[in-house]
């Protein structure tokens, strides 16, 4: 399914865009310890879910599916998201190290909001170099599907956890973007 960055997105909470207005966010946002685990737990919130993937692109729900997450904080169902697009991509692809950087991107998220500034760098770091190492060879249609090149997205993900947010929600399980890019915007 092809995703129109034009016609299907609307501003969801925080003011921030949705690719995917229709698809209901879930009932929290996982942050390790600090609730049931979404696939392990009985109480998890994609407990028994069956995930069917047919092809990996960045044309896919799937894709634009994980960016909505992510932009409004859900790091880990962002990861999930796009851990199942990276399982099914091509071994040695650009589109399988790409989705390898948005993955660590989002344990980076996860890690902000944990607290854990060393694991949140380390993450960054690696994601920076995936990321990085695309921009030697003309990957336009990555540049197009994040928004921005994935250049600079690195450089945007390390200077975040540099400086480490101040989180404002307390209540768990509440999601709370730390970045201050939105992914997917032209």
């Amino acid at each position: 399914m092809l995703i129109s960055k034009l016609h299907n997105k609307d501003s969801g909470a925080m003011g921030r865009p949705r690719l995917l207005p229709d698809r209901s966010f879930p009932r929290y946002a996982y942050v390790p310890g600090k609730g049931p685990h979404p696939v392990r737990d009985p109480g998890g919130h994609s407990y028994g879910v069956q995930l069917v993937l047919v092809s990996a692109s960045l044309d896919s729900e799937e894709f634009a599916w994980g960016q909505d997450l992510f932009n409004h904080g859900y790091y880990w169902e962002a990861h999930e998201a796009w851990e199942g697009l990276w399982r099914i991509a091509n071994r040695g692809s650009p589109l399988r190290a790409f989705l390898k950087g948005l993955i660590l991107l989002s344990a980076t998220g996860v890690k902000i909001r944990e607290g854990k500034r060393a694991p949140a760098m380390r993450h960054a770091r690696r994601a920076g170099a995936l990321l990085r190492d695309l921009t030697t060879a003309p990957h336009d249609h990555l540049s197009y599907a994040l928004g921005m090149s994935p250049g600079l997205l690195a450089d945007l993900a390390e200077s975040t956890v540099e400086v480490m947010p101040s989180l404002l929600i307390t209540v768990p399980g509440q999601p709370e973007p730390v970045f201050h890019f939105v992914l997917g915007e032209p």
